[in-house]
């Protein structure tokens, strides 16, 4: 393996890795703008300029020295760029020289000369390559007095994608995505020299299912999103990292919130599960239902038959009241395939241990349109391989399934049906005999047709505003935390909100968003066991999923330490995890929430 020398520190690289990948894995950083470690290598910004030689030896191969005692190295004449240099053994790089430092701040003057001074407009602000090096490796000042040269602006690549060409600097990262990650090459320079810019090809849209990656992967503001554009400034927000519910992919995600709204939702980097990236669908959908049409109190049925809100402990002794006027087997449980394993878990065990039924099972979400050979599955729900694995499945022979639910309630067979945030009602067969039912109980987060049927309704928490974790389609086990505020929450929140939302006055207009008195579905049903005499005493989902480890053997070992340590784990290998990978994140100056 060869070894090299970056900035004085002897470090092994790969045989045919670069410059610039040996520094990463070294947690050395070389400015960069075009290069990206899933993308070719364009070499077009050239602000990877680095110094390259080796050391200098004397004719019997000893090493020289100056005059100081220093070792002499022969740099060549002319920087190379790190981005495309492949390393060499023996090879002296030197990222910090004066002359390299005179080389970059040339390299941003160059950038600098046409680009507009959009920043208090720009959606980038904040988080722009751009700015950072401006920061980090530039003069500050601009020697150019001439007319900035102007492009077109406000220009619609795809259908949720603007394009301002003044801004852009031609790194190609987009057109590279396009191509090569997307598979579908639409975008592409034209002109030449000062009036080089992008246009889609004649007669094409950037519309593939994974367009909105190259707003993350654009190192300044040229490509913003059609969603969020000028929403809101991203050091109002705050960047908790979560799992997008879109499909059984499991996604890593950060979530964007302010004003306790989930603003975006953007790709977290996994090389072991979506690598860099996310499809547009989890982005643009996966957070209307928790800001929106949200139940925020758990609700009885009075004896008017109207739903009003109701204290925690009432709703609890009223779900367990009406559950005991109801024979064990005459009891369907149905869990959440969108759940976490903990609330999925401790609702098997309700069902089991307190009702004693064995009705149960949960609702399967197919969309054969929507899966493809990168990310998306056909599953489009996060943890159905989860809920099977903690219990909640129907088996053969033993009790009623989802399937024939609707026939058990025309024949009278099931009189009680409890139902953890799924809209059963959806499912026409079931909604044509719901009507029937004595008891329906019903843990829901947003107004729904089953939720308005019910006796009691439970609010329930969303997964942006729970911590658990989900099974994705290669049984990894993922755990997220949330990051969105709640009553249930708050003060473990305190720390994970952002500044704006944490030390806004009672006035400010951006700290009016909503606490909802809701919970995670595990704390509900602990609440109804208890009220049914179970005596359960877990504290946090942690202590949930710690018990889940010693019953289920796929799990066994696992830790929410383990699984952030090693960006979860696949079922039944917490023994030999793999192996840690670099984490590359693009945009680092990102504002965190601390």
């Amino acid at each position: 393996m060869p070894q090299i020398i970056i900035d004085g520190q002897r470090i092994e690289a790969a045989a045919g890795k670069t410059i610039i990948e040996a520094a990463l894995d070294n947690g050395i950083n070389i400015p960069h703008f075009c290069w990206h470690p899933a993308l070719s290598v364009a070499g077009n910004c050239r602000m990877c300029l680095v110094n390259v030689g080796s050391i200098k030896r004397a004719a019997d191969g000893s090493i020289e020295h100056d005059a100081d005692g220093n070792v002499i190295v022969n740099y060549m004449p002319k920087m190379q760029i790190g981005c495309a240099t492949p390393v060499a053994d023996g090879m002296v790089v030197d990222t910090q020289s004066p002359k390299t430092e005179s080389a970059q701040n040339a390299v941003m003057e160059f950038l600098l000369i046409n680009h507009p001074l959009d920043c208090p407009i720009c959606d980038e602000a904040g988080q722009c390559k751009l700015q950072e090096y401006s920061f980090e490796h530039s003069k500050g000042k601009s020697r150019f007095d001439e007319q900035k040269v102007h492009k077109p602006k406000r220009v619609e690549l795809g259908p949720e994608i603007m394009f301002d060409g003044e801004r852009c600097i031609s790194c190609s990262r987009c057109i590279r995505f396009a191509d090569e990650v997307a598979k579908q090459p639409a975008i592409t320079f034209v002109q030449r020299g000062d009036k080089v810019t992008i246009e889609n090809f004649p007669g094409t849209t950037f519309d593939s299912p994974y367009s909105m990656n190259v707003i993350d992967i654009c190192p300044v503001g040229a490509l913003t999103s059609k969603d969020f554009r000028f929403k809101t400034r991203v050091w109002e927000m705050s960047f908790n990292d979560s799992i997008c519910t879109g499909c059984s992919r499991g996604c890593n995600t950060k979530v964007g919130v302010r004003d306790n709204t989930i603003m975006r939702i953007e790709p977290r980097t996994n090389m072991h599960v979506n690598e860099y990236w996310m499809c547009d669908h989890g982005r643009l959908t996966q957070y209307d239902f928790v800001n929106e049409n949200r139940i925020s109190e758990p609700m009885i049925r009075n004896s008017s038959g109207q739903l009003v809100n109701a204290d925690w402990n009432d709703a609890y002794a009223k779900a367990a009241e009406l559950l005991r006027g109801i024979k064990h087997q005459e009891i369907m449980v149905i869990g959440s395939s969108r759940s976490t394993n903990e609330d999925n878990y401790l609702l098997a065990k309700f069902a089991k241990s307190v009702l004693k039924t064995n009705n149960i099972d949960f609702v399967r979400h197919f969309n054969e349109e929507f899966g493809d050979s990168f990310l998306r599955t056909r599953d489009m729900s996060p943890n159905a391989h989860g809920a099977m694995e903690v219990g909640i499945a129907h088996h053969a022979h033993q009790g009623t399934s989802i399937d024939h639910l609707a026939d058990k309630i025309s024949q009278g067979f099931i009189k009680a049906v409890y139902v953890m945030d799924e809209d059963i009602a959806q499912i026409p067969n079931i909604a044509a005999v719901l009507e029937k039912v004595q008891v329906l109980i019903v843990h829901a987060h947003n107004i729904n047709a089953t939720a308005q049927k019910a006796h009691v309704v439970f609010a329930s928490s969303t997964y942006a505003e729970s911590e658990g974790t989900f099974t994705n389609v290669n049984k990894r086990v993922q755990h997220f935390t949330p990051a969105v505020v709640t009553k249930e929450n708050e003060r473990y929140m305190g720390m994970k909100m952002s500044r704006w939302d944490k030390f806004g006055a009672f006035n400010d207009r951006w700290t009016q968003g909503e606490r909802r008195n809701s919970r995670m579905s595990w704390r509900i049903v602990q609440g109804v066991a208890n009220a049914m005499n179970a005596q359960w005493h877990f504290k946090d989902s942690e202590s949930v999923f710690e018990e889940m480890t010693h019953h289920v053997d796929g799990m066994k070992g696992m830790s929410y330490e383990l699984l952030d340590e090693y960006g979860g784990m696949i079922m039944g290998r917490a023994g030999s995890p793999e192996v840690k990978t670099v984490v590359y994140e693009s945009h680092y100056f990102k504002p965190q929430v601390s």
